[in-house]
């Protein structure tokens, strides 16, 4: 591997870094699914390998939503009533699956993901009113075995590999614990964020790091995560065109993963 600081890109190559990264930024707020286009830059842009792509991924996604998480903490709309419920089985989930993604079977993972995609794909066209809704959270369901079980399966998922793991958190808040999609999304960075923190520390122990091109990326990524935290609370209706757009999302990411 070479100098993990070392960054080698033309001048194209930079102006895809800051398209790339902006428009992951905002994806990753409003749905999910953003490393889609990261992981494939970081791969066949930057040449590394995937197990250190999927690594190098992690300091973006961490920096990306610690600015989402801020920025809705400074407009005030947003709601983390009973999300430690929510955020330690998931942290405990992303450990696990970190450990285990040093050792990826990349085509294996692949058709995986695809299948669960393709799943969610289902869930989200079939009676779509269950993702568009504005109701009381009931932060009691947060502390349901199953629900405990659910996000730590999520967080094993999002620590072996980070591609979808948005979608698949919003699922859980939405239809779980019954947040709407706009409020789920400050949980969802939240979530995210803190499970960031330690699966970048166990991928830079084994080495599976570019930190050059991860922050290169994360720079351009924070930027996009501003901008979509300030659509989502200022947008009337936000919640619609973000299931139209996780629609949009999960049917292109299954056709990539599966074909």
């Amino acid at each position: 591997m070479p100098d993990i600081w070392t960054i080698d890109l033309s001048l194209w190559e930079w102006a895809l870094f800051v398209v790339a990264g902006i428009v992951t930024g905002i994806i990753n707020t409003l749905a999910g699914s953003g490393s889609l286009i990261t992981l494939p830059i970081f791969m066949f842009v930057c040449g590394l390998p995937a197990p250190i792509a999927n690594g190098t991924n992690r300091i973006g996604v961490l920096l990306q939503s610690g600015v989402g998480v801020a920025t809705y903490l400074k407009s005030g709309k947003t709601v983390f009533d009973g999300a430690v419920w929510l955020v330690v089985p998931a942290i405990a989930g992303a450990i696990l699956g970190s450990i285990v993604a040093v050792e990826l079977d990349d085509q294996t993972m692949k058709m995986v993901i695809g299948g669960l995609l393709i799943f969610m794909l289902v869930v989200l066209v079939v009676k779509p009113s269950r993702w568009i809704h504005e109701m009381p959270v009931e932060v009691g369901r947060n502390r349901h075995p199953l629900t405990l079980a659910a996000f730590f399966a999520i967080g094993f998922y999002g620590g072996f590999i980070q591609a979808g793991v948005g979608i698949f958190i919003l699922a859980g808040l939405v239809l779980i614990s019954r947040y709407s999609l706009s409020k789920g999304n400050g949980i969802k960075l939240l979530i995210v964020f803190l499970f960031s923190i330690p699966t970048l520390g166990i991928f830079l122990w084994h080495g599976q790091v570019h930190v050059g091109y991860g922050l290169a990326m994360a720079v351009f990524q924070s930027i996009g995560a501003w901008l979509g935290v300030r659509w989502v609370v200022n947008f009337k209706n936000a919640d619609i065109w973000i299931h139209r757009l996780l629609i949009l999302i999960v049917a292109a990411a299954a056709v990539k993963f599966i074909f």
